[in-house]
C-alpha cells in the first residue's frame, strides 16, 4: 500500500511542475500557491526528493529492522515538522543566519549520505534532517510574511511530504534492481547540489 502511494505521489510530483503555474506568495497566499511554490525550487525539490530516498535507503537495510522501519515515516515527519516550524519563524520575521547558504548545503549533504548509504539511528536520522528543514522552512517563511500564511503553510506543508512520498517510492523502486541504482540518485543529488553552489 505504502509502495503504490509513494509512486503515485512520485508520477504526481513529475506531472505537477507543469501543471501549476509559479503563483507569487506575495500576491497569492493561498495554498495552490503553497503547493506549486515548492516545485518550481529545484534546492527544494532535490532535498525533498533526497529525504525520502534516504528514509527509503534505511527501510531496507540495517540490523535493527523495527529501528529501520521507524526510518521510513520518522525521518520525513522530522523533516516536514521541523520546517513547519521554521515556516512560522520565517513568517513571523524572527531572524535565521546563513539561510540559503544552508539550504544549498543540505541538498550536497543529503545528496551524500544516500550516495555512501549513511546508517544513523532513526532519531539520529530524524536530527540530520530537522537541522536542515528548520533552513528550507525559514525560507519559504520570510518570503511571504504573515498574510495568507496558514493557507500558503498548508500547501507547502502538503508539497512538501508528497515530495517525500515520491523520494520514498524511488528508492523502494530502485531498491528492487540493487543498491547501487539508490547510491548513483544520492551522487547526482549531491553534484546537482554543487553546481547551484557554483553555477
Amino acid at each position: 500500500m505504502l509502495r503504490r502511494l509513494s509512486l503515485s505521489a512520485a508520477m504526481f510530483a513529475a506531472a505537477a511542475a507543469p501543471a501549476f503555474a509559479h503563483l507569487d506568495p506575495l500576491e497569492h497566499g493561498s495554498v495552490m500557491a503553497g503547493i506549486s511554490h515548492p516545485l518550481f525550487g529545484i534546492d527544494h525539490v532535490l532535498a525533498m526528493l533526497a529525504v525520502g530516498l534516504w528514509a527509503a535507503q534505511l527501510a531496507r537495510s540495517g540490523d535493527n529492522k523495527s529501528d529501520s522501519r521507524r526510518a521510513l515515516w520518522l525521518v520525513p515527519l522530522a523533516f516536514v515538522g521541523t520546517m513547519t516550524l521554521g515556516f512560522a519563524a520565517g513568517a513571523a520575521g524572527l531572524p535565521l543566519p546563513f539561510v540559503e547558504p544552508a539550504i544549498l548545503a543540505s541538498v550536497v549533504a543529503l545528496g551524500l549520505v544516500v550516495a555512501l548509504s549513511v546508517r544513523l539511528p532513526a532519531s539520529a536520522c530524524a536530527a540530520v534532517v530537522g537541522v536542515f528543514a528548520l533552513f528550507h522552512g525559514h525560507a519559504h517563511g520570510s518570503e511571504l510574511g504573515t498574510a495568507g500564511a496558514l493557507q500558503f503553510g498548508l500547501g507547502f506543508v502538503a508539497a512538501t511530504a508528497l515530495l517525500h512520498l515520491a523520494g520514498i517510492g524511488i528508492g523502494l523502486a530502485a531498491s528492487r534492481f540493487g543498491v547501487a541504482i539508490t547510491r548513483v540518485l544520492g551522487l547526482l543529488t549531491s553534484l546537482a547540489g554543487l553546481s547551484l553552489v557554483f553555477g
